[in-house]
């Protein structure tokens, strides 16, 4: 049996009701229905999100609201019952979720991740067992990243054949939602060094799930650690991800995609709550001469500036999301190059106008939003620790160096 085990009692133990299911989740046939339904979830998901970050309680609850909406399922082929959404629209329900509670936000991120990865690495049988899996409400966690390994891509889980099938062996960390999931895909490496995703349900023995995740921001991810001890693997449940990367394919720009979404929703609450504080609790400044402080005339141009460089990033978000979709339909290497560049160029925005809008609620709120019982501050710790999925620094590098160099972007899940 799986072990759901919690480090430095930060967490409440995971009932196994999280996992049981009455009935399938609700199918999405349309990109309006999936934004209205984020819509109407991100409202229920608003009023405890606050003290869920504040006790860094588990979202059981909403997490099963969440998958059972069958917003974890848009992003499925048509041609197996999915909707299969626009990548814009996509982005919108990640940011309007993202905007009350990024974590929230966060936990499908690797779940829709690979759900791409089954649509261009996994054999016909295999996409019509997992891709149904997924329609029905089953949600993928995430055993990937390891954290002593010298760069991300440097990975030390191993996969290996054995006489009953395989085995995988490793500990993983950052591994956001497996603690939620009912299946956890663990990336390992077989003998010739090939990365491969290894699907297991949550129950299989080996597999270690530890709630110790203790980053400032993101509370409750569970971004702990997976042990691996001998974990047996069925052949039919290997997925040839690396394959993924060796033709051009937007699978990179999909997963920094989201990324850049939860940072874009990130941005629209911290704004969001710039706005209600300062109209309802901020004074206005004794050398103003005014009444109120949200007649402040530099208070009004921060808000303006804010917003303008919000939509700047979620404009050209939009772009990316449609670069991504001709990707999609037709995958050449011009076409993943542009959807990679946007995807960068949107990343680089969503990042900067996420910080931006957390420092400026505080600026612009005055002192008294700093008091600690209005947990404002979850604002500025989320933005700060989201933005790091992945640097920044490097997404310019990778944008000037093919316009200057004529450098193609590289080819993994990072760029």
């Amino acid at each position: 049996m799986t072990s759901l085990s919690s480090a430095h009692g930060r967490s409440q133990a995971v009932p196994l009701s999280v996992f049981e299911q009455s009935k399938d989740a609700h199918i999405i046939r349309s990109d309006e229905e999936a934004i209205e339904l984020a819509k109407q979830l991100a409202q229920e998901f608003a009023q405890e999100a606050s003290e869920r970050d504040r006790e860094r309680r588990l979202p059981l609850n909403e997490i099963q609201q969440f998958s059972q909406s069958g917003l974890w399922a848009i992003t499925v082929p048509k041609q197996f019952g999915g909707a299969q959404v626009k990548y814009r629209t996509l982005a919108e329900v990640i940011k309007t979720i993202a905007s009350v509670d990024p974590s929230l936000a966060q936990l499908p991120q690797n779940h829709l991740a690979f759900i791409e990865h089954l649509r261009l690495d996994a054999k016909p049988e295999q996409q019509q067992f997992f891709f149904n899996l997924v329609l029905r409400g089953i949600r993928f966690g995430n055993a990937f990243s390891e954290k002593h390994s010298k760069t991300v891509a440097d990975l030390t889980t191993t996969l290996r054949k054995t006489e009953h099938g395989y085995e995988i062996n490793g500990k993983k960390f950052f591994a956001t939602g497996a603690l939620l999931a009912h299946w956890v895909p663990i990336v390992a490496v077989n003998e010739q060094g090939q990365p491969y995703a290894a699907l297991v349900p949550r129950e299989t023995s080996g597999v270690n799930i530890i709630n110790d995740w203790s980053g400032f921001g993101q509370r409750t991810t569970a971004s702990g650690t997976v042990e691996l001890n001998q974990v047996p693997v069925r052949e039919e449940y290997l997925i040839p991800i690396y394959q993924a990367f060796e033709r051009p394919t937007p699978a990179g720009a999909i997963s920094q995609f989201i990324q850049a979404a939860v940072d874009a929703g990130i941005a629209r609450g911290a704004i969001e709550e710039t706005i209600h504080y300062v109209k309802n609790h901020s004074r206005a400044w004794v050398d103003s001469g005014l009444e109120k402080a949200s007649d402040d005339p530099y208070t009004i141009a921060n808000i303006g500036d804010l917003k303008i460089k919000l939509r700047a990033a979620e404009a050209v978000l939009d772009l990316a999301g449609d670069a991504i979709d001709q990707a999609i339909a037709d995958t050449t290497e011009e076409h993943v190059n542009q959807a990679t560049l946007l995807v960068a160029e949107a990343k680089v925005l969503t990042t900067e106008v996420a910080i931006l809008a957390a420092n400026k609620l505080f600026e612009l709120s005055g002192t008294r939003s700093t008091l600690s019982e209005l947990n404002l501050d979850r604002h500025w710790r989320n933005a700060r620790t989201h933005t790091l999925h992945d640097p920044v620094r490097w997404k310019y590098h990778i944008v000037g160096n093919y316009y200057l160099n004529g450098i193609h972007p590289p080819r993994h899940a990072w760029s």
